[in-house]
């Protein structure tokens, strides 16, 4: 069509006894023969402009980031005209797998999902917006975090629906595993994201224990089995449900293997059937528990879904939900695919939750699901207190226990490499080698100090993790108790302090010490302190109870036998005079103790060679 365009001046150039230049002459004749080409040959560099496309992603964004937006039509709806969790699932999932195998270069299969806590819900004409990215590629596995958020055409409203976070596994020819080239993390917020994912990583490996610990600490009794208005409980085998699914084309990837958002919608389809059982309302899906893909189905594979109510609390059930697959319609066995389990709530028309009857178990089997269901919430509410919220939103003393031990440590750790990722710290002062920096945010300040150390990384972080040592160089340490070795990376100490407060009294600690080795290279070594509450040790007349927040030290190996040392501390109120004097340099206290540490560990990294 252009050509022709160009056809009709060049015709009224001629009539117009008007000299035509040779290139239009050039491209009108090139043009009724078909070509498109521009009147000039493209310069090695120049970017073709295409009209109305999207703008090249800038050169700061994350090269494995994956954006989705999808329309909610009725199809996607349930009887309320809500997007259907599943449906939601399967966007999440592809959008994930997408991320994944933007960084592998190579087909990716899902491999788990963490928590996820669904907010809202979603209405039919609103927009889902999906935004995915790889946080950290670890040997054939990696993280990608997952950000969903509906937005509303009419009125211009965003709202954030969930976050999560999903493992995904590369697949060389035959299902081999692939080897993943190192992501480097470039904005503040993918360095945090980069170091948080190791943590998260040991939290998932550990899962399984921690309910197993918390079971077999738990009585085994069951609960007496009424309704809360005194009618009978209502038997679990009521609210079973076995469905199957035929594994079709459109439901897998370019290799064969069944999406694993497919499977998760498909579980939820099921899992709601068995709530709705138990409630005869529709119910709506609020969380999704951990858990595992343990093998892959293929096309051609025979899906059966199973659905029963473990346990039901005042305002929500938990309904565990398997799925096995099958190759032939006379197969005896099956290959166990994947087990969650979904929380449900009923909601009246005010949105508020409401009293749901109670469950009686099944003999055997169905006592321990039922037992387990409330182990599993117990833990929920440990994960999502401790780990899910911000870390302002923590308490400075959150009490210990055996079943949210995990947590306290994975918060304790990620505080610290959270803060070590902040991009904004502002040099205060440098004395020799010692180096302050501080960070001021929102309500908190904090400081850094740092120096080189001619001491293998290695060893400064041995000596540096025992508290116990700590008063040869830190001068406001009295002493320090190890009360508790909780496993060989965290141990727990009750601390006495020189210090003495406004009340004229000593002031002790109750401190949860965190250690931690490079989960891979270019990682620091890192020692995390937090305050924690112990039955064992409570606060007593004799003290004055301090808490701490987050500090602790990070080591980066500079060489073989030289290491960067570093203290973190983010200060409470208690202790904010005390920094401020040191940061405005009226004190130079956090100075000399500083280059105390360096001469302890100087001093003994002989004896730690000779003693390891």
């Amino acid at each position: 069509m252009l050509s022709f365009f160009w056809l009709r001046c060049l015709l009224k150039m001629v009539k117009e006894n008007i000299v035509v230049p040779e290139e239009i002459l050039s491209f009108c004749c090139n043009g009724l023969q078909g070509s498109t080409s521009p009147l000039r040959a493209q310069e090695p560099g120049d970017r073709e402009e295409v009209p109305g496309a999207m703008a090249s992603p800038s050169p700061t964004r994350n090269p494995t980031e994956v954006q989705m937006s999808q329309l909610v039509l009725p199809c996607h709806t349930n009887h309320r005209g809500e997007l259907s969790t599943g449906q939601l699932l399967k966007w999440i999932d592809t959008a994930a797998c997408l991320s994944a195998e933007r960084h592998a270069g190579c087909p990716c299969v899902t491999a788990s999902m963490d928590d996820i806590y669904f907010e809202h819900t979603i209405s039919v004409g609103q927009v889902v917006n999906i935004k995915a990215k790889v946080n950290r590629a670890f040997n054939s596995s990696m993280e990608v975090g997952i950000q969903v958020s509906y937005e509303d055409l009419c009125s211009g409203k965003h709202c954030s629906i969930c976050k999560a976070y999903a493992t995904f596994v590369a697949q060389g020819p035959s299902g081999s595993k692939v080897k993943l080239k190192p992501l480097t993390p470039q904005t503040e917020e993918e360095k945090i994201e980069h170091s948080i994912a190791a943590e998260r990583r040991r939290m998932r490996l550990v899962h399984k224990d921690t309910l197993k610990d918390l079971l077999s600490r738990s009585p085994r009794e069951t609960a007496e089995l009424e309704t809360r208005d005194g009618s009978a409980a209502v038997p679990a085998e009521k609210t079973r449900v076995e469905s199957v699914e035929l594994v079709l084309p459109p439901h897998a990837n370019h290799q064969g293997n069944t999406f694993g958002g497919q499977i998760m919608a498909w579980m939820e389809n099921v899992a709601t059937i068995a709530a709705s059982r138990l409630c005869h309302a529709h119910p709506t899906l609020r969380a999704i528990e951990m858990f595992h893909f343990r093998g892959p189905s293929q096309v051609g594979d025979r899906l059966v879904l199973k659905a029963i109510v473990n346990n039901a609390f005042k305002n929500s059930m938990e309904v565990g939900v398997c799925a096995e697959a099958y190759g032939q319609e006379m197969s005896i066995s099956r290959r166990h695919i994947n087990s969650a389990f979904m929380t449900f709530v009923v909601l009246d028309q005010e949105g508020r939750p409401c009293t749901l009857p109670m469950v009686a178990p099944e003999p055997g089997d169905g006592e321990r699901r039922y037992r387990e269901a409330s182990a599993r919430k117990k833990i929920r509410l440990d994960r999502k207190y401790v780990v899910s919220c911000k870390q302002t939103e923590v308490p400075l003393s959150v009490p210990w226990d055996q079943s949210n031990k995990v947590y306290l440590s994975y918060n304790n750790v990620s505080a610290l490499k959270t803060l070590v990722a902040k991009a904004n710290w502002a040099l205060a002062s440098e004395k020799g080698k010692v180096r302050m920096y501080t960070l001021e945010e929102d309500r908190f300040l904090s400081f850094r100090i740092e120096m080189s150390v001619h001491i293998a990384a290695g060893q400064a972080f041995s000596l540096l993790s025992d508290l116990r040592r700590r008063h040869e160089w830190d001068r406001h340490y009295a002493s320090a108790e190890l009360v508790q070795q909780v496993d060989d990376d965290d141990m727990i100490y009750h601390v006495v302090s020189q210090k003495l407060s406004s009340e004229n009294k000593p002031q002790d600690f109750v401190i949860l010490a965190s250690r931690r080795k490079p989960c891979s290279k270019g990682d620091p070594y890192v020692v995390a302190f937090r305050s924690v509450t112990l039955p064992t040790h409570p606060a007593t007349a004799g003290f004055t109870r301090g808490e701490t927040l987050c500090s602790g030290f990070c080591i980066w190996p500079e060489s073989e036998e030289t290491s960067k040392v570093a203290y973190y501390n983010q200060a409470t109120p208690g202790y904010l005079n005390y920094v401020t004097t040191n940061v405005v340099g009226l004190s130079s206290d956090f100075c000399a103790t500083f280059k105390a540490c360096e001469k302890f560990l100087l001093k003994n990294k002989e004896d730690l060679i000779v003693r390891l």
